[in-house]
């Protein structure tokens, strides 16, 4: 069901190459990985993050029936971090998809992705409109602010409230 409403094909389509290194903090059970995977290719990489043990061994499972299980590092975030410092300036896309309201601090987690960015990379940022309202996704996006990120776009896709963002020059 959730293939007809959001479609993972054509929304990450226009950030994602193949070769880039992507991260994706909160993937689930893997909606958008599956596809981020295809598009990254052999000699890309997808890190996704997760802070459910059930969620990321359930993403294996899935990756590995597909065929993409090489192309993705699954990693464990704590409570309150992700823990991606490592991966400073090598991050060519982000995407942050219904997960930021879950988060305990937007602050944090924007402090903590924007550092992951390449000088040209971009991040998504989506929330679900019935779960966060306008000014609630106003306030993470201030966070972001905050974080040292910028808007370039707000976007229309299905369901959410959606924009790109970019480390601020």
């Amino acid at each position: 069901l959730r293939r007809l409403v959001q479609d993972a094909a054509p929304i990450v389509a226009p950030f994602v190459a193949e070769g880039m290194t992507v991260l994706e903090p909160g993937p689930g059970l893997g909606h958008f990985t599956l596809e981020l995977a295809r598009r990254v290719g052999p000699t890309g990489r997808v890190v996704a993050i997760d802070v459910q043990p059930r969620m990321l061994t359930g993403l294996g499972r899935r990756l590995r029936a597909a065929g993409l299980l090489g192309r993705v590092e699954l990693r464990q975030a704590e409570p309150a971090r992700l823990g991606v410092a490592d991966l400073a300036g090598q991050a060519a896309f982000v995407l942050a998809f219904h997960v930021v309201h879950e988060v305990p601090d937007a602050r944090a987690f924007f402090g903590e992705l924007a550092p992951t960015l390449t000088a040209d990379g971009r991040l998504l940022f989506a929330e679900p409109r019935r779960h966060v309202t306008a000014s609630a996704f106003r306030a993470s996006l201030a966070a972001a602010r905050d974080a040292g990120l910028e808007v370039v776009a707000e976007l229309s896709v299905r369901g959410s409230r959606a924009a790109t963002l970019r480390l601020r020059a």
